[in-house]
């Protein structure tokens, strides 16, 4: 065995460990290509017994390699060594979230955990017996240490490291379940019940379910859930082995779980007249109330306002620019998460610098930069591959509620209310969200943000178990849009990517 110093904390491993994948495990870096050495995010400088640096790492890396950085995914230990990353520090992530009024009958009699397993975030609340919300929690999710997507953890999973990907998630709802019990004083073991909700692709990896069939037209799943399994099943080890964990019903390979929990959350099903719900993510998940329905459809947005394929990109954590506005004299003032030096920009701030271009006319109308790249706070800069990957997202995710509306037959004037679920979407400046064609502008003065509706609609199906029921009822009205070859979708894709 060898000792892997990592930031500080010393891990006993053998030898031939990726580093990369130790340091994504736990939190201190991002693999966000999946450790194929392409994004160049999983930098940390090294000393001690590793592996020779590789000819990309020489081509990325550069004079820095002298200094001792080198590409972790692509750096492996073959004896003691010593790492420091510049870690994402304490992520900015939503758990918040109200409950509609509900009857009090819970799943449990002591203590009950609601949790939301998306793409990125791992988020969990503790309830006592009489509904109080006693402890609340979140981390980043370590399944990042292969791919900040589902495509590419699901071409893990399909390369035998399903079991790995697997015990990543129960470990990490394990460790954030014990966590929950100190905070509360209580013993893991005096928990009898649990709701885990997440799209249908976490759900697959979380139950070790093969994803095979999610990777190719016709796109369907192997389950759709709406089922009650064991902890011990989920590899959960914090609860006792027993307790019944429920996991909510998916619509469709890519609507998942989190899109019906976060309809029960919020009733979206339950309002009158014409309505958009929307989770501004990696999947794109949105669904439409009109006529007594709801239609919904996924788009493939990408991980680009998570910080995925941007230049300087990060999570919501302390070093990001999260807010960007233009000066008069076409320079930018910057805020940043923790009032610290600024090291890159998350997804809320990228949005603001977009609308902050559009204004000083530093890209134009196609997204075109004629200066490139754009400094906003040194070190900080925005690049013209950066602006067109945020286009090809917020196209999607556009395209996405347009398409929608035209299969509906309604139009921007008819929506009643536009709700954005998730965390990215409750740190949105929705004006500049509108600006820069990310939401339609006519519905930015209709927004209601929800915060993490998906754990407040797990915590609902917690509370009161009859609102399982109702809810795998719901999700079977739900009707599905398929954007693959849409035509309208494809018009509008096109037409959404002008600024």
């Amino acid at each position: 065995m060898i000792t892997v110093t990592l930031n500080g904390k010393e891990y006993k491993t053998e030898p031939g460990i990726c580093l990369g994948q130790l340091a994504a495990r736990e939190g201190a870096v991002a693999m966000i290509c999946g450790g194929h050495g392409k994004c160049g995010k999983c930098r940390g400088t090294v000393s001690g017994a590793v592996s020779a640096p590789t000819g990309l790492e020489e081509r990325i890396l550069g004079e820095k390699l002298k200094e001792g950085v080198r590409l972790l995914c692509r750096t492996y230990a073959e004896g003691n060594c010593t790492v420091t990353t510049e870690t994402d520090g304490a992520a900015r992530i939503r758990g918040d979230g109200d409950l509609p009024p509900h009857e009090h009958r819970p799943c449990f009699s002591r203590y009950g955990v609601a949790a939301d397993v998306g793409t990125t975030t791992v988020a969990v609340r503790l309830y006592g017996a009489d509904g109080s919300l006693l402890s609340s929690k979140s981390a980043l999710n370590p399944q990042r240490a292969f791919g900040a997507d589902v495509i590419s953890r699901m071409e893990a999973a399909l390369s035998g490291k399903a079991a790995e990907l697997a015990a990543l998630i129960g470990g990490s709802l394990s460790g954030l379940i014990n966590g929950l019990a100190r905070d509360a004083g209580i013993s893991p073991s005096d928990i009898d019940g649990a709701v885990v909700t997440g799209n249908t692709v976490m759900l697959h990896l979380l139950t070790k379910t093969d994803p095979e069939p999610l990777t190719h037209a016709p796109f369907e799943a192997r389950r759709l859930f709406g089922e009650t399994v064991s902890a011990k099943d989920l590899g959960i080890d914090a609860l006792p082995a027993d307790t019944g964990v429920y996991l909510p019903p998916c619509v469709s390979a890519f609507v998942g779980a989190d899109t019906v929990t976060a309809i029960a959350a919020s009733e979206f099903d339950k309002g009158n007249g014409v309505a958009v719900l929307t989770d501004i993510g990696t999947n794109g998940e949105t669904a439409l109330r009109y006529g007594g329905g709801i239609l919904a459809c996924s788009t493939a947005a990408g991980p680009a306002f998570e910080g995925a394929g941007i230049e300087m990109g990060m999570g919501g954590s302390p070093g990001a620019i999260d807010r960007v506005t233009a000066n008069p004299d076409g320079t930018y003032s910057v805020s940043v998460i923790g009032g610290i030096p600024s090291a890159g920009i998350c997804g809320s701030g990228i949005v603001d610098a977009l609308a902050s271009f559009i204004d000083t006319g530093a890209i134009d109308e196609t997204g075109f930069m004629e200066d490139d790249p754009v400094t906003l706070s040194p070190p900080v800069v925005i690049t013209q591959k950066d602006v067109r990957a945020a286009q090809l997202a917020k196209s999607a995710i556009h395209a996405g509620i347009r398409t929608l509306l035209c299969t509906a037959g309604v139009g921007c004037s008819e929506v009643g209310t536009l709700y954005i679920a998730g965390g990215f979407g409750s740190y949105l400046d929705v004006g500049n969200a509108g600006k820069i064609g990310l939401i339609p502008p006519e519905l930015a003065p209709k927004v209601t943000v929800l915060g993490n509706a998906a754990l407040s609609g797990a915590s609902l199906m917690l509370l009161c178990e009859p609102k399982r029921k109702e809810y795998e009822s719901v999700c079977r009205k739900i009707k599905l849009v398929e954007l693959a070859a849409n035509p309208v979708f494809v018009r509008e894709y096109t037409e959404r990517m002008m600024f």
